[in-house]
Parts: C-alpha cells; structure tokens; sequence
C-alpha cells in the first residue's frame, strides 16, 4: 500500500482518485460469498470469466455500492447519486460524451494493482444505435421494460478476487480534495477486512418455491408469428435489399425468487467467457455470455464473432458427429464468413491500416446445451481514438443483427414487435486508463418488477428453414430456462 507522503505526491501531480489497496488471503471464499458479504444491493455488480468453456478467468471483479450513476434515455444524461438525481442536461453526441464523463477522473496506474481497479461499468441497451446512426433514432416500438438506453456506474470501490491464489484484492479510491482522504480510505479498507472475516448470514431460503418449466415462459412472439417474420426476413433477402437478418423473440414468466440465485444456478449450468450480475436498484440483470462485442486492451483491438449453432450432445461421441456436421454445413460456413468479414471491416474502420487480421478462423466452443462456430478479428487501435470510438464501430455486433447491418437494422425494426432494450447491446466496462471490455448481451436475463424476460435470436438467411429458427431461439434459451427453474424452485 502507498504510504501518506506517497498519496499526498500524487494528489500534487494533478490527480484526483487515487487507489489503495489492501491484499488479503481469502482461499475459504468464493467470488460469490465475496459479493454477498460486500455488496449484495442496488448498483453493485459481480464479473466473472471462464474461458474456452472449461477453465476458470483468473481474476473475478465484485464492485462495492457505486454512489454516481449515469444514465442516458434519447439525448438526455441523469446523473444519479445514492438513488437520487442530482443533474441532468441534454447532449448532443451522447457517446462521445462518455468520454468526457470518463476523463474527469484522473487515476494513477501504480505497479502494484491489478489490470482492473474501477471505471464506467454498466450496459449499453440495443437501441444505443440511434447514437451512432441517426436514421435508426426513435425506435418506434412498444418499450416493455422501460430501462434506459445506457446505464454507466462509477465504480470507485472493487474487490478483485485473484482465482489461482486464493487472495483478495480490495481497493479504495480516494478523492484527495475531501478532508483527511488517506485516513479515511484506510479505515473503509479496515471496514471491508472486518465484514470478510465475519461468517456470512444465513442465506435465505426462496419464500415460496414454484416448478418452473419452459411452457411457463410467455413469448411476445407466437410461433406463427415468427415464422411469418422468418419468411418475411427472406423476402428481403430474396429482393436484393439484405443477405442476413437476426430476428429474436423476448419470453417472459413471473419470478419471486432471489435474483442473485439466478446467477448461481447460470455459472453451474452454463459457465461462459462473460458472466455477469448487476443489481442496478429497480432491476437486475444476469447473463452468462459466450460472445465479446469488443476489447481493447493496451491499444490492441478484439472481436470474436460467433456464428453457427448445434445443441450439445449426449455422449462425447454424439458431440463429435454434432461438430463435423456444424463445420460442413454450407449455410452455417456462409454466415460465419459474412460475420468474419463484418468484424473485419468493424475494426478496420477504428485500427491502423495494414494491422487487422483473422487469428483465429471457424474454431468451435462448446458450452453446456450448444456449440458454435468462432473466429477472431484484431487490429491496432489508430492513434487519438478511444474505446467509445471503437465501440461505435462495432455497435451492435453483427452476430445479433445481420449484414449490411444498417439495412438488417431497419428490418428488425419493422418485423420486431418491440423494443430490444438490453439484449443484444453490451455489458462490461470501461477502465480508468481508456481499456474497455464488452459481451454481447445474449443468454441474458433481466429480472425487474416480479417478471423475468429472457429473448434469443437466430440468423435468417436465404435457405433458412423458419421452423428451424424457432428451434435455435429456444436452444439459446435452454440454458437460462433451466437456471430460472432451479432459482425459482430453491435450487
């Protein structure tokens, strides 16, 4: 930890948070007994990663109650602190403005802390492309859920959870301009070491225990309906005006049960390179994403499109057989190669010229009900850009909407029958020193006024068999249908 003559060396540098940390052993703990013994309420979030479908991230990130919230609905920003508006103002380029909320705080990157110590951490809703592509602004559509087009907490107090050593990692910002800072920075880390030791409370049981199954959910799509979209989907394709359209349908059931045990049951039946809990007050969201929309890390650019579906199956050698026949099916191959060529024309818009390249070309991951098809684009970030531009770039990913995707945009406008809100935008963080990591918000549940909503989608291209389309939204679908019934009846 840095000493007092330290802190007040940086605070003279210009700097107006400045971290310190304590490192403490925590091998009878669990990033989720973790969360629950530190945050465990409204605007708080738990981030976890296993990577390749089989092993677990090295480090899980639970963020402490965040006092500031931005949240943007059309070109109106509300800044939020504990709960309450304080300001609001309207802005005329939302997302480059983002930056300049991100850039008020001015953190030094000391050796000794992890690559992740706090930032803008939050989501950013499907219809965030009415920034970025004003045709597509005033999605004109019934607003179900009514969540803001982005939320973006500042996250000034982390523990990040080291998973190969057992150690905790707590991390307080301290505002320097507040009278006795240092000091009081090292009581609240006196604080969280206190609340760790303690044996946690009782965890409660689920009240009122339902069986739940997936003829619970309610679709706002009949499947009459979505074939007739399907089909509709090919028309265009047919005409000319689009080669791939990704039509989703939301389902929705009641849901007493404790949000956080959604998450508990997703990270056992579906663990995935993104998972994620935010309890952001009014709603909650929990997913367990296989897709990046976008890193950026030390100036390196990553996309990862995934494309091309099977469900798991039963026995090793039924997977195998499953594989080969996902890897040669010609419309599974077509789509791929016309989402690897999206990405690479997404990051070649923000990268430096002659640095974008495939390195990583029709592998396949295998996740607990599916598998899929993925590449990876990358591409070095040109210079005087940042991870808002890069986000703009690639925003919404290709995989949840089509090619060309503006027109592939509209389409889903017209033939949706309402507004996406978080699925299929992204979720993730942007670090104090301009890193950013996104997911795809897919397997994805938003829990919020005593219902829980889960949508999947499914690409439609020329020969798409629309019965089949259906079949592949409620494959994506198995795995959170399956977690919602065990958190709902108690696990």
């Amino acid at each position: 930890m840095i000493s007092q003559d330290e802190f007040q060396a940086l605070a003279a540098e210009g700097y107006n948070r400045i971290p310190l940390m304590r490192e403490v052993l925590s091998d009878l703990d669990t990033p989720l007994s973790v969360y629950l013994k530190l945050a465990d309420g409204p605007y708080t979030y738990l981030l976890e990663s296993v990577e390749g479908g089989e092993s677990w991230g090295r480090h899980s990130i639970i963020g402490l109650p965040c006092r500031r919230v931005y949240s943007l609905r059309g070109n109106t920003l509300t800044v939020s602190e504990f709960g309450e508006t304080v300001a609001t103002r309207e802005l005329a380029d939302p997302l480059r403005d983002i930056d300049d909320l991100r850039n008020q705080f001015r953190v030094p990157r000391l050796p000794q802390l992890p690559a992740f110590t706090g930032g803008l951490v939050g989501f950013f809703g499907f219809e965030t492309i009415g920034y970025i592509e004003p045709r597509l602004a005033g999605w004109d559509k019934p607003d179900q859920l009514g969540t803001p087009d982005a939320l973006l907490m500042v996250s000034e107090e982390v523990a990040v959870f080291d998973n190969l050593k057992g150690r905790l990692y707590l991390i307080v910002h301290a505002d320097p301009s507040e009278p006795q800072a240092y000091a009081r920075a090292l009581r609240r880390l006196d604080e969280l070491s206190f609340r760790l030791r303690r044996s946690g409370a009782a965890y409660p049981d689920v009240l009122d225990p339902k069986l739940l199954d997936e003829g619970d959910f309610v679709s706002g799509f009949t499947r009459e309906g979505f074939i007739a979209a399907v089909e509709k989907s090919k028309e265009y394709i047919r005409s000319g005006d689009v080669f791939q359209v990704v039509l989703s349908q939301r389902m929705s059931v009641p849901f007493r049960a404790r949000p956080v045990d959604v998450y508990r049951a997703l990270r056992s039946l579906n663990p995935s390179p993104y998972m994620y809990f935010l309890d952001l007050g009014g709603y909650q969201i929990v997913g367990s994403s296989p897709e990046i929309l976008v890193r950026l890390k030390q100036g390196r650019v990553v996309l990862r499109p995934i494309a091309g579906t099977r469900p798991r199956g039963a026995t090793p050698e039924q997977d195998q057989a499953l594989e080969a026949e996902l890897l040669a099916d010609p419309k599974e191959r077509a789509e791929h190669l016309m989402l690897i060529d999206l990405g690479r024309n997404d990051v070649g818009r923000i990268a430096r010229t002659g640095t974008v390249e495939v390195t990583e070309r029709f592998a396949v991951e295998r996740y607990s009900h599916v598998m899929h098809i993925v590449s990876q684009v990358e591409g070095d970030l040109a210079e005087g850009l940042s991870y808002m531009d890069v986000l703009r770039a690639s925003f919404p990913a290709g995989t949840v909407s089509g090619a060309p995707k503006i027109r592939a945009l509209e389409v889903i406008q017209e033939l949706e029958p309402i507004r996406r809100n978080i699925y299929s935008g992204a979720v993730g963080y942007i670090g104090w020193w301009g890193d950013g990591d996104t997911a795809i918000a897919i397997r994805t549940a938003v829990i919020q006024d005593g219902r829980l909503h889960v949508q999947a989608g499914a690409g439609i291209v020329y020969d798409s068999d629309p019965a089949a389309e259906w079949d592949e939204t409620m494959n994506k679908g198995r795995a959170l249908f399956r977690a919602v019934a065990q958190a709902a009846g108690g696990l």
